[in-house]
């Protein structure tokens, strides 16, 4: 009889330390919330202010959501905290090709429509005549500039994207994951100018190798690629 009653003591004792080990956890978990519900709380989608309680924005009627109290509802239960922009994917950077010609294209033509302009002069013929003739001369680096603006290197955390068109748009998508080798090649004349190509090896394609031409400051680039593709291999 007395070694029953002792048992039934040491398990009421047992239950009741542990109810006072989890009565702080539960006490704060508490306090959270009603910190969560006390906050003043806007609408994510016209961000007028939403009343504690209410269900629906009285301005535009959308859904009233808390992510703060979300997050801290899901802590509390267990369940890892999660963000909306966990599946949102990050650009690294985006790139076409340098602008170098592009630019010098315009000098030279420029600079060759005045001396049109002033040589059809000499010849006796009107500015009517000879300033369209000399404007011609800009639709050469105009041309060769929306061939440039025609290419696109976009690098997320997950691939490499290749988009290609002007209006009708091809994209090319060789995954992170299939990246084996990243290197910087340039010529000498490249090297003085401050540009060249990032050459990609990888095992998604027949070829197995991707160019990335004429790519202003290369090495900083390639840098950013490298640095994603550890975290894939």
């Amino acid at each position: 009889m007395v070694s029953a009653s002792f048992c039934i003591y040491e398990a009421l004792g047992i239950i009741g330390r542990i109810c006072h080990v989890n009565r702080p956890n539960l006490s704060r978990r508490s306090a959270a919330l009603r910190s969560v519900e006390d906050k003043p709380m806007h609408c994510s989608n016209c961000g007028s202010y939403v009343p504690p309680g209410v269900r629906f924005c009285s301005n535009c009627g959308s859904a009233a959501f808390d992510p703060e109290a979300t997050r801290i509802a899901r802590t509390a239960s267990g369940l890892p905290a999660t963000s909306p922009e966990d599946d949102i994917e990050r650009t690294v950077f985006m790139v076409r090709p340098t602008l170098v010609f592009i630019k010098a294209g315009y000098a030279l033509a420029a600079l060759g429509a005045i001396g049109i302009v002033f040589l059809l002069a000499s010849f006796g013929v009107g500015a009517s005549i000879s300033i369209p003739v000399a404007l011609a001369l800009l639709l050469i680096p105009a041309y060769y500039h929306i061939r440039r603006n025609m290419i696109r290197y976009t690098v997320t955390d997950s691939k490499l994207e290749i988009d290609t068109g002007l209006i009708a748009r091809t994209t090319r998508n060789i995954p992170l994951s299939k990246i084996q080798d990243v290197t910087v090649s340039a010529s000498i004349p490249q090297r003085l100018l401050g540009f060249g190509d990032v050459i990609v090896d990888n095992a998604s394609e027949l070829g197995g190798t991707t160019i990335l031409h004429n790519i202003s400051k290369p090495r900083h680039y390639a840098d950013l690629l490298l640095r994603e593709l550890r975290r894939w291999h």
